[in-house]
């Protein structure tokens, strides 16, 4: 039978997929377009199957706020190729799991790809259907969410969108100016805690038995070694607690001093670093 162009565009419109491909499947299915969205379907999670252990480390990182800036999300998209990255068609697909993640708030990853998309699929069966439209294996590696307890989600991505920052700041001033300059802070420098007092005591402990290891090995004298171990847990917390780190935009002060001048406390933050 004969297979019209608007037929063909249209099935390119509910699907996503290749005007050929798209014309290939018609023929096949004599015309019958439901026949042929579901063969269309068939044929990406025969795709999908095949790239299954494909390394998805490229990709971006969206975000998205609900709750009247309460709260942030992140949401990690991976495909195979910085290519496909940069696509409109996964970038727009990317978005849409942002929007999705910030209606439904999930628990965790699993949660989140049992959701349901706007047509009715599971994250899961459209991630599937993405990788056979695009031809590289789409997936979702975490989502976060950011709940704060009456201040406001600031919420960063650094270009490229390979990094994406929240942090819950409150207080007064202009917290949205505040919460960039941190989350830029976050974003650069990599802090591994808000406060000194979050690290677990192991951890310090390691830190401590490192420093003075190393100053025995250099033949410090032994009763000045827990003072230079000491003073190097100072310098470990100054090099990853965010409120002792020096300020990006200003390094006379710490980023704790240059929240106190603004009226405003920093609570916690999410760093999402692609493949990270």
């Amino acid at each position: 039978m004969s297979i019209s162009a608007a037929d063909v565009k249209k099935l390119r419109e509910a699907t996503g997929v290749g005007m050929m491909d798209c014309k290939k499947a018609l023929v096949e299915t004599n015309g019958d377009f439901d026949a042929a969205v579901d063969l269309l379907r068939t044929q990406g999670q025969k795709v999908a199957a095949k790239r299954a252990d494909r390394d998805a480390k490229e990709g971006i990182i969206a975000t998205g706020s609900a709750n009247g800036d309460a709260t942030g999300i992140l949401v990690e998209v991976n495909c195979e190729t910085d290519f496909v990255s940069r696509n409109d068609d996964f970038q727009s697909y990317a978005a849409e799991l942002a929007d999705l993640t910030t209606s439904t708030l999930p628990a965790d990853r699993d949660a989140f790809l049992a959701a349901s998309m706007q047509d009715g699929r599971s994250v899961a069966d459209s991630l599937t259907d993405m990788t056979g439209k695009i031809g590289e294996k789409i997936d979702v590696r975490r989502t976060a969410v950011l709940n704060s307890d009456g201040g406001t989600v600031v919420s960063y991505i650094h270009p490229g969108a390979r990094l994406g920052v929240l942090v819950d700041i409150s207080g007064d001033g202009d917290l949205a100016a505040a919460g960039r300059d941190v989350a830029m802070q976050v974003a650069a420098l990599n802090p591994i805690a808000t406060h000194r007092d979050e690290g677990s005591k192991e951890v310090q402990e390691h830190e401590m038995k490192i420093a003075a290891d190393q100053a025995r090995e250099e033949g410090k004298p032994e009763q000045i070694i827990d003072r230079i171990a000491t003073g190097k847990l100072e310098r470990y917390f100054k090099d990853n607690v965010l409120l002792e780190q020096p300020f990006v935009k200003d390094s006379s002060m710490t980023v704790g001093q240059m929240l106190k001048s603004t009226g405003a406390e920093v609570k916690t933050f999410v760093r999402f670093a692609l493949g990270g």
